[in-house]
């Protein structure tokens, strides 16, 4: 983070201590400069209450999300790092349609560790877990999620397997540059690694998206400054292995603070296959006083650089993924943008168009909002 913000080393860090700051510090106006092209439609919005108990359970910090068109089933990751209660996902009811968007929560799972068990507080220290990403696998396999683990703690980013019920399959092996590290300038940034997660249309890939760059690949991205690349890893779904990596480069932050020296960042918050090849990135910005900027891009994985065997990124060594914008968000008559870290497709529309879902990750902060979103999307020409 920008040297000037010494008390937040982390947005998440940032967003929960603002619950004592007025709505004005946080909320902002819309993003400056050309309007995006209209890739997206909006058809509804819906929230869910601020800490809403729902089983026990608080509800809130949903960070992943994913439907399953055969079983009409929606999934939502929770990014409590069990907290406030252990790490777990929700089902839940969302009806679509034109211009009407709703969403009920009806069930609560906990995830569980290879030992069968809950996992851990990160003040007990062990497999300590913050979930981010989520997505279905076919055929009754389960589900894959992603964890940006702890460095605090200990415990680097994973990708597992879990059953419906929330029982340990297995651990991906995740490359050691991926990890944090306890050499000073390598490794991932405390915080910033596993975001986003996608599955290839045939279930055979997953691609597991870093939030910003590792230490030793370049800077994070600061006002007028892009950041160093994001790392983008396909795993073999079969054997767990990762098979190949792309490199993604974050826009910069695209307002200032209103107060110099402002907490700002930048980074990638979600990814989702719009084929076998073709990715939409998400890229989520927020900066004090400023407020939030969401920006979709779509990148062709085949027309990047293998970057998989590369311990540093020097930049004119290998080629990042080419994007295209999608959509300014604020372009799309939201009532307002929060940390939108989810996204998924939903059912087709009647005209056969997909449908893209997103939905906010609130932080547990009084100040933000559990926001669902249903767009339109049409397919570029």
């Amino acid at each position: 983070m920008p040297s000037a913000t010494p008390f937040f080393t982390t947005r998440r860090a940032f967003l929960r201590a603002c619950g004592a700051l007025p709505a004005a510090a946080l909320v902002g106006c819309a993003t400056p400069g050309a309007r995006a092209p209209q890739r997206l439609r909006l058809l509804g919005e819906a929230t869910l209450p601020y800490r809403m108990n729902f089983q026990g359970t608080t509800v809130g910090g949903l960070s992943g999300l994913d439907h399953d068109p055969a079983k009409g089933m929606w999934v939502a990751l929770c990014d409590d790092r069990s907290e406030l209660q252990p790490a777990r996902f929700y089902t839940l009811d969302v009806s679509l349609a034109e211009r009407a968007l709703s969403v009920e929560v009806r069930g609560v799972t906990t995830l569980r560790t290879a030992a069968g068990q809950p996992f851990p507080r990160r003040q007990s220290g062990g497999d300590v877990v913050d979930p981010e990403a989520i997505r279905f696998l076919p055929r009754g396999a389960g589900l894959l999620w992603a964890s940006e683990g702890d460095s605090r703690a200990g415990q680097s980013p994973t990708l597992r397997q879990a059953l419906l019920d929330g029982a340990h399959v297995r651990d991906f092996d995740v490359p050691a540059h991926l990890h944090y590290a306890s050499q000073p300038g390598t490794g991932a940034r405390d915080n910033n690694t596993f975001e986003g997660l996608a599955l290839t249309p045939d279930a055979r890939t997953a691609w597991v998206a870093m939030e910003a760059a590792l230490h030793q690949d370049g800077p994070e991205p600061g006002v007028g400054r892009p950041g160093g690349p994001c790392r983008i890893t396909a795993f073999d779904v079969a054997s767990g292995r990762a098979v190949r990596q792309v490199a993604y480069l974050p826009d910069a932050v695209p307002r200032a603070p209103l107060l110099p020296g402002g907490f700002s960042d930048n980074g990638v918050s979600e990814i989702l296959m719009l084929d076998a090849h073709r990715m939409l990135v998400l890229e989520r910005s927020f900066s004090m006083g400023a407020g939030m900027s969401l920006r979709l891009y779509e990148i062709d994985t085949r027309g990047a650089s293998d970057t998989l065997p590369a311990q540093r990124l020097v930049p004119g060594e290998y080629r990042p993924a080419a994007k295209r914008l999608v959509a300014d968000l604020d372009d799309l008559g939201l009532s307002r943008l929060d940390n939108t870290e989810g996204m998924c497709w939903g059912p087709r529309l009647a005209n056969g168009h997909r449908t893209l879902v997103c939905v906010s990750d609130d932080n547990f902060n009084a100040l933000q909002v559990t926001q669902f979103a249903a767009f339109e999307f049409l397919e570029s020409e």
